[in-house]
């Protein structure tokens, strides 16, 4: 049978899941998802509304408030600064990262409250067009603050970018079977993490974006999609629930490579094109 992955997506692939341990313990998780991260550069850090932000750039206009994946329960500012950096040096905006709160210390809703509330402070600091960013399930933290801004009168929201958001806690779609393992992000540490950050009575319902009964009026949107991904069907459904509500709406689908593949920029080729085109895609709607 064919890989469906590149050699060197797979190459990378099995390193990768060779140091990552199976759902469980979050204080494990956590040290295995730092262990890569290198020495971070020096960086303007602040508290917007109460809560931790990393500034990339100060200048007044267009910022991007973004929020990093992990499960809602891994990852922080660091493990996700190399991703940021790029992106403000690609894109020419500036950049508000969200140390959000984390699961299951902090269950849903704390998460994307702390995204909101930064998204106001960011509004009122920059003063030009809003974009919210994030992946996987700082994906769907974007996602949800989006339809918050829209329902509950927040900040316009100028354009939504969403890597391989997780929008659906049912886990039910073709893709959710098909690569739920050989891929690095399984199937078993999506339910997990689900399961940490709604604990045993969360609204898991709210808590989707891909369940959201209306997507009227939300800002244009681009979700990118690694094919060889648990998450592929529920960003794909998404994006084309969004189009036919009416939303600008564009899908970048990635083949041969996995959840995660933005984080091996300069490695695999398809990270590069794809950070490329998103930063693209950002600009254009600043003119």
């Amino acid at each position: 049978m064919t890989d469906p992955l590149t050699p060197a997506a797979r190459a990378l692939c099995e390193a990768m899941s060779a140091g990552f341990p199976g759902p469980g313990s979050p204080a494990e998780l956590r040290a295995a998802a730092r262990a890569g991260v290198r020495e971070v550069p020096p960086a303007h850090e602040t508290s917007a509304n109460g809560v931790r932000v990393r500034l990339y750039g100060e200048a007044a206009g267009p910022v991007v408030v973004f929020a990093h994946g992990g499960g809602w329960v891994l990852c922080d500012l660091d493990t996700h600064d190399g991703l940021c950096r790029e992106l403000a040096s690609r894109t020419g905006l500036s950049m508000v990262s969200v140390d959000y709160r984390r699961a299951p210390e902090h269950r849903f809703p704390a998460a994307e409250d702390d995204v909101c509330a930064v998204l106001e402070w960011a509004a009122a600091r920059y003063g030009g067009p809003l974009f919210l960013a994030g992946d996987s399930s700082g994906g769907n933290l974007a996602a949800r603050a989006a339809l918050r801004a829209r329902d509950g009168g927040g900040p316009a929201v100028a354009g939504q970018l969403l890597f391989y958001p997780a929008l659906d806690h049912r886990l039910d779609a073709v893709s959710a079977e098909a690569y739920a393992e050989g891929f690095f992000h399984t199937t078993a540490h999506m339910r997990w993490y689900w399961e940490q950050y709604l604990g045993p009575d969360g609204d898991a319902v709210a808590a989707s974006p891909g369940l959201a009964a209306d997507l009227t009026g939300l800002p244009p949107t681009l979700v990118v999609l690694a094919d060889c991904d648990p998450l592929r069907d529920e960003g794909l459904a998404y994006a084309r629930r969004l189009s036919s509500a009416g939303v600008q709406a564009h899908i970048h689908l990635h083949t041969g490579v996995f959840h995660g593949f933005l984080g091996a920029r300069g490695v695999l080729p398809e990270a590069d094109a794809a950070l490329a085109a998103s930063a693209a895609w950002i600009t254009s709607l600043c003119e």
